[in-house]
């Protein structure tokens, strides 16, 4: 700062004022320190800026690395922080490191608030964690008053499937069911219900999951059933798992939508490939990231002043491509 402060020719309690983004420098003085910065190729260290400050005004977030649509949500998460004056600091989940792993870090980096994409801790945990810091799960539905909400309509969406699916002709539809994934029970209640609405809908539940490798092996088993009792229609739990689904099935000489029509869920960037043209639900990333950093920002910036965290639900919209089709009735055998 004071090499900075030197070319610039102000004091280096100017060049901090500049750094620190308050008032106290003219806007000719700012562009002449932020150029002799560039210069010098001087980049604050904000990290230790952030320890002498009362506040960090960061924003903690874990994401599941691989995961299509976090990376959906944290570009609109990067633009709703940076409106609102705010960091972020993202911590990611894999298959070795737990989201436990990822929050302790978050909080070890003074983060002011945390938001959790997808989250898999326990209400317990979820509730604990509420006693340390604002927090927002996204995605997932969390119990009690203490965690914000913000999350799609799951189930919502997946009865927009099933009602795609069944005007196109088809009775006989499958969930590629997400386990334990979140959102997967709503969106599981949500097929079941469109299912049983209808007498005339046979319900097939086939094991799936996240990604395109679990799409893979319930397009095994969808393949292994007696061509006779396949369903002709699918609604997947994501588009990754479709994605693998579609993948597999033509493979074996099985056409889509032909002989069978994909539905997804999510709208990542993937699903809307010439190649791919998923028909899918729709997520709304950018009002989900909107609604996650304004939760946060309202109880951080206006205290105890602030309402109860909040439930905020936002409906889906079913995107229509070339992955389904009517129903085609199935040849008799000889």
């Amino acid at each position: 700062m004071e090499h900075v402060a030197a070319r610039a020719g102000v004091s280096r309690a100017l060049v901090s004022i500049v750094f620190r983004g308050v008032a106290g420098a003219s806007e000719a003085t700012r562009e002449r320190v932020l150029a002799a910065a560039r210069e010098l190729d001087y980049r604050p260290d904000t990290r230790a800026s952030r320890l002498g400050r009362s506040r960090t005004r960061t924003l903690g977030v874990t994401f599941r690395v691989g995961h299509a649509f976090h990376g959906d949500l944290l570009e609109s998460l990067y633009t709703q922080a940076d409106d609102a004056a705010y960091e972020l600091v993202l911590s990611g989940v894999t298959p070795s490191r737990s989201e436990e792993a990822a929050v302790e870090t978050l909080l070890a980096e003074r983060c002011e608030g945390i938001i959790l994409l997808g989250s898999s801790q326990t209400t317990t945990q979820l509730a604990h964690l509420a006693t340390r810091v604002p927090v927002v799960s996204v995605l997932r539905p969390a119990p009690g008053e203490e965690v914000g909400v913000v999350r799609t309509d799951d189930a919502a969406g997946l009865r927009l499937a099933v009602e795609h699916l069944r005007a196109l002709g088809h009775t006989r539809i499958a969930l590629l069911d997400g386990g334990r994934t979140a959102g997967a029970t709503e969106r599981r209640r949500g097929y079941r219900s469109a299912m049983r609405h209808s007498p005339a809908l046979a319900e097939v539940v086939l094991p799936g999951g996240p990604s395109e490798l679990e799409g893979a092996a319930a397009a095994s088993a969808f393949l292994d059933l007696d061509p006779r009792d396949r369903p002709t229609a699918v609604a997947a739990f994501n588009d990754r798992c479709a994605i693998g689904f579609i993948d597999v099935v033509r493979q074996a000489g099985t056409q889509v939508p032909r002989d069978v029509s994909v539905v997804g869920f999510d709208d990542i960037t993937e699903a809307g490939y010439p190649h791919v043209a998923l028909t899918t639900v729709r997520q709304d990333a950018d009002r989900l990231g909107a609604e996650a950093v304004r939760s946060l920002v309202d109880r951080l910036d206006h205290g105890a002043t602030a309402t109860t965290p909040g439930r905020i639900v936002i409906a889906p919209e079913l995107v229509v491509r070339a992955s389904t089709g009517a129903r085609k009735p199935r040849q008799a055998s000889s």
